[in-house]
């Protein structure tokens, strides 16, 4: 199945690094991924909390390897697959997925930062890599939706370093800089609408000080001929097995049956060991 971009939405990405699909899963889909997370309590179980520099927190499940559950099916669909194939430029395989929880009134901010500057010392010589974000909730200015400087992909790699807050994250000097050359984007988007956005795309994100959840789904996919040179708990490459987009459906009422519900989560891609590290390993 072809990539559901038109050239200007291709564009768009690959001059802002950054382009939002509206209306990606439709109605049914986009239900289905809601009531799973929802209902689904092997979410909760392997949430791990992420503090800013409040106290607030973020809490996150993160797994490697899709399933036959509606996340995974989700993640190896033909339409997000090759959507991403064609932004990367080729093949490629699922790097990981997770979901971000920022409950009302008290979902923690994250700082600036870019995803490569995480993925790069995973040993991703590359930047061929990208992430779908996948709105769960209705993501408002409001319960603390991503903020993106335009165009900041094409700045390159920035190092990363520990942060007063305790996130890790790019100097901010850097960052005040970028921003006086650079628009910045607020990302409001609706559930079943897509942000897709490049590794090096500097972004981050308020608290949520709303009465409102604001949960999301993320994709992440690297090119496959960008394998990493280093061991890491995030896979090597691994072939995806793509699946036609019907079966998101018939994924979502498998979960819905109870003579075959599955949780969709058998295990989470962050060794207990490194649990207490988890914020400096994730983000978004």
């Amino acid at each position: 199945m072809p990539t559901v971009l038109n050239e200007s939405q291709r564009s768009d990405f690959l001059k802002n690094g950054y382009v939002i699909i509206k209306n990606f899963f439709d109605d049914e889909e986009t239900e289905l991924l809601q009531r799973a997370s929802n209902q689904d309590p092997a979410i909760r179980k392997f949430f791990y909390d992420r503090e800013d520099s409040e106290g607030l927190i973020t809490k996150m499940a993160a797994w490697n390897h899709p399933d036959d559950s509606i996340y995974g099916i989700t993640a190896r669909s033909f339409k997000l697959v090759d959507t991403m194939e064609d932004l990367l430029g080729g093949e490629v395989y699922h790097y990981h997925s997770k979901i971000t929880a920022k409950e009302p009134l008290e979902g923690g901010a994250w700082e600036w930062h870019q995803d490569y500057g995480y993925w790069y010392n995973n040993g991703c010589l590359f930047p061929y890599m990208a992430t779908a974000m996948i709105a769960l909730d209705k993501c408002t200015k409001e319960n603390g939706c991503l903020q993106i400087l335009s165009g900041s992909n094409h700045i390159g790699r920035i190092d990363h370093a520990l942060l007063e807050s305790g996130q890790v994250g790019v100097d901010l000097k850097r960052v005040e800089e970028a921003k006086k050359n650079l628009e910045l984007i607020y990302c409001e988007i609706n559930p079943g609408d897509v942000l897709f956005f490049h590794c090096n795309t500097l972004h981050r994100s308020d608290s949520n000080r709303s009465n409102d959840r604001r949960w999301t789904l993320l994709c992440c996919y690297n090119a496959a001929r960008n394998n990493p040179f280093l061991d890491h708990h995030h896979p090597k490459y691994t072939p995806l097995n793509k699946v036609p987009d019907e079966e998101i459906k018939k994924a979502g009422n498998r979960f819905l049956d109870p003579k075959k519900a599955d949780t969709f989560l058998k295990r989470t891609s962050v060794p207990p060991t490194l649990k207490a590290k988890a914020g400096k390993l994730f983000t978004n």
